[in-house]
């Protein structure tokens, strides 16, 4: 067994940013573990642009935001082993991964940082009626085939779900040649971003069929044709609102769920609103000197946040490897109240904050004029205006430390409202 101070799971872009902060707060012995050929995670296949408008103040394409910080990381002494896959990690932070130049290796850490990505969900998941012919496949299956691979993948396409992967796939669909007949969505809102939705679908013509799914898949050997249907209120299929689209392809963007299967194995706290750990306000896990960060703790739309929050993780855990476990006598919970669907970080230990917190969460329905209401039992603490909130979109809020103070009681909440007249 081999000892570092600290070992980065996922070479993505948490994985980077956290590495490289923590480099820069002075650890030297670093070990980024990536179970792919090369780093960049995701954004190798992202090959539109709209990154790094906040971390670099300029429009990347991701292989770009991606290749800014490898760069960053080639001027450091980080190792870095791409091609290894993590198997285990136990709570006294053994790592134990395979590759082919190390075999089975097991290596001991300082300090772990848990940044393994999302996953996209899968027809199984959402249980879509109809045959199991070919040409239905997830929106990222079919970004990676197109714009790595040089594969196409179909001619005539509907994509089921807004999410900001079958966004984009519509509009490269489309500049690749396809016909992108409609993209359906059972709720009665996108799950994308609102710059997506105007550059990806309006801009191009393409349908967005919201409160409606598809209700058949028909197709022997090949995809042939896919009913659509309204939906109720309640997500139910309406009777005689039936469209017939001939098409050879079905792409799914139908939500992301964070890659924990080393979390949980772990025994790490999980939070069944985010699927992701539930952290501390410097993103440490209920298990001492782990660190989650990125896609992994919570699905983000934009990667400048994630790495905002991984630089957050890293530099944490170089303190954590400096000098010992956070010690803390009071220990806030933070929960959603009304319209929220979560919130992170979970707790917040008063003697960890250093000026604040920053709080991020999503509402669970469309918002025009509202505001953000932060609570501890009866007393309002803080309030935040809004002129727009969808639930497709991160919302954050920060939390100065005399407002934490102000709590009463061990549990702080955040609602969201409609602004008053």
């Amino acid at each position: 067994m081999t000892e570092h101070q600290l070992v980065v799971i996922g070479g993505g872009p948490a994985g980077l940013s956290a590495a490289l902060s923590a480099w820069e707060a002075g650890i030297t012995d670093i070990l980024l573990l990536e179970r792919d050929k090369y780093l960049g995670g995701i954004l190798n296949q992202c090959v539109h642009n709209g990154f790094g408008l906040h971390r670099f103040k300029e429009e990347l394409t991701g292989p770009e935001y991606a290749g800014r910080y490898v760069e960053l990381l080639e001027s450091t002494a980080v190792r870095v082993k791409t091609d290894a896959m993590v198997l285990s990690v136990s709570p006294d932070r053994t790592v134990r991964y395979v590759s082919p130049a190390d075999g089975c290796r097991t290596v001991h850490a300082g300090a772990v940082v848990l940044a393994m990505g999302c996953r996209e969900r899968t027809r199984g998941a959402i249980s879509v009626p109809g045959t199991r012919c070919s040409g239905i496949l997830t929106a990222g299956a079919a970004q990676r085939f197109i714009n790595i691979e040089g594969k196409m993948v179909g001619r005539r396409a509907v994509i089921l779900g807004s999410g900001d992967i079958g966004l984009i796939m519509a509009r490269r669909m489309t500049l690749e040649g396809a016909k992108v007949l409609a993209c359906v969505e059972l709720m009665p809102y996108s799950s994308g971003l609102n710059r997506n939705i105007v550059q990806c679908l309006q801009d191009f013509n393409i349908p967005l069929l919201l409160s409606h799914t598809v209700t058949d898949i028909i197709g022997d050997r090949r995809l042939e044709k896919v009913v659509v249907s309204a939906v109720d209120e309640h997500r139910r299929p309406i009777p005689g609102t039936e469209q017939t689209f001939e098409c050879d392809t079905l792409l799914l963007s139908v939500g992301l769920l964070p890659e924990n299967e080393l979390t949980r194995a772990l025994g790490a706290e999980m939070d069944p609103r985010t699927n992701g750990a539930a952290v501390y306000e410097n993103m440490e896990t209920s298990i001492p000197g782990v660190f989650a960060c990125g896609n992994v703790l919570q699905v983000h739309d934009l990667v400048d946040f994630v790495s905002e929050e991984s630089a957050r993780a890293g530099a944490a855990a170089a303190d954590y490897i400096q000098n010992g476990e956070t010690a803390s006598r009071r220990t806030l919970t933070v929960e959603n109240g009304n319209a929220v669907s979560y919130t992170v970080p979970q707790r917040i230990r008063m003697e960890a904050v250093d000026q604040g917190v920053q709080v991020f969460f999503r509402v669970n329905r469309v918002f025009e004029k509202s505001a953000v209401t932060v609570t501890a039992g009866e007393k309002q603490i803080a309030r935040f205006k809004r002129e727009h909130m969808a639930p497709g979109e991160m919302e954050r809020i920060f939390l100065p430390e005399k407002l934490l103070a102000l709590a009463e009681g061990e549990t702080i909440t955040v609602s969201a409202e409609e602004a008053e007249a």
